[in-house]
C-alpha cells in the first residue's frame, strides 16, 4: 500500500510544488541530489574532489517510453562529460549509466537503442579521459545489462558493472567478473524482488554480500564497495588486507549526502573514495521512487538528516 501511495505522488507536480517549497524537504532534496542541471553537478563535483574524493555523476530518469527521451538522455551525458573535461574534472569524474534512461525497455528494438546510445557514452568518457559505469536496475534486466556489457567491453574494456549482492545469482556473477581489468561496482540492492530471485531479510543479505565481496577482493579485478554500512566497510578492509591489496586497487563508493564525515575519513585515511551524485530535473520522481522501492529507505533517510557521520 505504501508503495503505490509513493509511486502515485511521485507522478504528481502539485505535489512537488508543495514540497519543493518546504524548507525540511528543499533541505532533502539539496542534501541528495545536486541540482537540475550539469553546471550545478559539476560544481558538486569540484567541491568533492577537492575534497580528495572521486564521484560518479548519474544523470536522473529512466524507463524512457520513446527514441526521442532516450537520445536526449545520451545528448545529456555528452553534454557533461564536455562540461566535466573542460573544468579539469574527468580524472576523478566518472558517470553512471541507467540501460533504461537510454532506451533499454523501448519495444522492439530498445536493446539495441540502449547499446547504441551507451556506445556513444562510452566513446565520449574515453576521449574526456574518463569512464562509464552501468547501472544494474530490477531483476528483470539483468541478463540484458550483462548483455549489454559484455558488447560494450569489447572495444571498452573499462566500462564497469554493477551487482546487487541481495540477487540469489550475484555471487556467480561476481565469479564471471573478477577478472583483469574489470570493474564492479557492489551493492546490495534497493529494489522491491521476490523472494524466488532475492534475499529479504538483512542478516541473509548481509552474509550474501560478504560473501559477494571475499570473490571480488581475491579476484584479478577492481572491486567497488557500494555500502554506508560500518561493519561492511570494516570487512571490506579486513577482505583487502587478507587479499594483499593495495589502497588503490579497489574503492569505497557512497551516495551523496549519505555520511559524508566518513568519506572524508576514509579518503585522508588514504582509501580511495567514490561519491555517486545523482542531478537532473527529474530528481523529485528519482527520491520518491527510491523510498517506493523499499519503503524502510523512509527511516533511513530520516536518520542520515540527524547524523551527518
Amino acid at each position: 500500500m505504501l508503495r503505490r501511495v509513493l509511486l502515485g505522488v511521485s507522478r504528481s507536480p502539485k505535489i512537488k510544488k508543495a514540497v519543493t517549497a518546504l524548507p525540511v524537504s528543499s533541505g532533502i532534496v539539496a542534501r541528495f541530489v545536486a541540482g537540475e542541471t550539469a553546471p550545478e553537478a559539476v560544481l558538486a563535483t569540484e567541491k568533492l574532489v577537492s575534497n580528495g574524493l572521486n564521484v560518479t555523476l548519474d544523470h536522473l530518469g529512466e524507463d524512457v517510453t520513446d527514441v526521442a527521451a532516450a537520445t536526449a538522455t545520451a545528448d545529456a551525458y555528452l553534454d557533461l562529460l564536455r562540461q566535466l573535461s573542460a573544468a579539469g574534472l574527468t580524472t576523478n569524474a566518472e558517470v553512471s549509466v541507467k540501460l533504461s534512461a537510454v532506451g533499454q525497455a523501448l519495444p522492439g528494438d530498445g536493446e539495441k537503442i540502449a547499446l547504441e546510445n551507451a556506445r556513444s557514452i562510452c566513446h565520449a568518457a574515453r576521449n574526456a579521459g574518463t569512464t562509464v559505469t552501468l547501472d544494474m536496475e530490477d531483476h528483470t534486466t539483468t541478463d540484458s545489462t550483462l548483455s549489454i556489457l559484455r558488447e560494450l567491453r569489447q572495444d571498452f574494456p573499462e566500462t564497469g558493472a554493477v551487482l546487487q549482492a541481495y540477487l540469489r545469482r550475484t555471487e556467480a556473477d561476481c565469479v564471471d567478473l573478477a577478472y583483469a581489468g574489470s570493474r564492479v561496482r557492489l551493492c546490495k540492492g534497493a529494489y522491491k524482488e521476490p523472494e524466488s530471485v532475492a534475499f529479504q531479510d538483512k542478516r541473509t543479505v548481509d552474509k550474501a554480500y560478504v560473501r559477494a565481496m571475499k570473490v571480488l577482493m581475491n579476484g584479478a579485478g577492481y572491486p567497488m564497495i557500494a555500502s554506508h554500512d560500518p561493519r561492511l566497510i570494516a570487512i571490506a578492509g579486513s577482505l583487502a588486507d587478507r587479499a594483499g591489496r593495495a589502497a588503490g586497487s579497489y574503492e569505497y563508493q557512497m551516495l551523496y549526502g549519505i555520511r559524508p564525515e566518513e568519506q572524508l575519513r576514509l579518503a585522508r585515511n588514504g582509501q580511495t573514495v567514490r561519491v555517486y551524485i545523482p542531478y537532473g530535473e527529474d530528481w523529485y520522481g528519482y527520491l520518491v521512487r527510491r523510498l517506493a522501492e523499499r519503503p524502510a529507505n523512509l527511516q533511513f533517510f530520516a536518520r542520515s538528516l540527524i547524523s551527518k557521520k
